[in-house]
């Protein structure tokens, strides 16, 4: 990754345990990499209408996220810290702000722990088919509007933006000063650059707006059945995994050279 011209590597924490924060702190600077990480909402993992053991369970999990970021040197958490992915339930108006308050309390404990750590939470909209709680960048600043925002802020998905924005550009504004990561990939999940996104408008908004943070080029694979399963790739999207990386950073570096 370092070889190819990465600043910094995403680490995802599916269980606390699959990777030992210590060691890849080493194996980062030993690199001269920075990293940032992504939260894991699998089964069981809820912050809203769920029982409150379900709950501190949750709430336990993030807290090893945080500590797991604070370790590596990560300044920011980032995903979906409202409900497992996949889990879809109709709301009525009143019932979703029901919800917003519920999940603003639930993240309360979270974000006093990530204050103390000095680690950000990245609140991430997803699509429609893979929650019906938090889709778009004003609901999440809804639910983020009465929380710290030294704690917690708004992790940008290109491509869950991509279906659920009807003015990407006009949202990366609307978001503004509460973006704190930003994840980059194809229209289809491939290589930025290989698709029909603008992203000289894209990365010129994210100038306009004053974010510095960096843009993590996030794509999945169709070899990995639990990830084909969960991402819905069921195909290669590039010629080699390698090349969504190395074609998409060689992309993102053009536009902003010559921007």
């Amino acid at each position: 990754m370092a070889g190819w011209g990465f600043d910094l590597i995403e680490l995802p924490v599916e269980h606390p345990d699959d990777w030992d924060p210590r060691l890849a702190a080493r194996v980062l600077e030993d690199h001269g990499l920075g990293a940032s990480v992504s939260l894991v909402m699998g089964p069981g993992r809820e912050l809203v209408a769920a029982d409150r053991a379900t709950v501190r369970a949750t709430q336990d999990y993030l807290r090893r996220v945080v500590d797991a970021a604070h370790t590596v040197g990560a300044r920011v958490v980032g995903g979906p810290a409202y409900a497992s992915v996949g889990r879809t339930w109709r709301l009525s108006a009143a019932e979703r702000a029901a919800a917003y308050a519920e999940l603003a309390e639930n993240l309360g404990p979270v974000l006093e722990h990530a204050a103390s750590a000095g680690v950000v939470v990245g609140l991430e909209p997803l699509n429609r088919y893979e929650t019906s709680l938090v889709n778009t960048l004003d609901q999440a600043l809804e639910v983020i509007a009465p929380l710290p925002a030294e704690a917690i802020g708004l992790m940008l998905d290109v491509y869950h933006m991509n279906i659920e924005e009807t003015d990407l550009v006009a949202a990366i504004h609307r978001a503004s000063s509460r973006i704190a990561a930003v994840q980059v990939c194809a229209n289809d999940r491939g290589a930025p650059g290989s698709d029909h996104l603008d992203w000289v408008r894209l990365l010129g908004a994210l100038d306009e707006v004053g974010y510095s943070g960096p843009l993590v080029i996030e794509s999945f694979t169709a070899e990995n059945a639990t990830i084909a399963t969960a991402a819905s790739i069921w195909r290669p999207l590039a010629a080699t995994q390698d090349a969504i990386a190395t074609d998409g950073l060689a992309h993102l570096e053009e536009v902003m050279s010559s921007a």
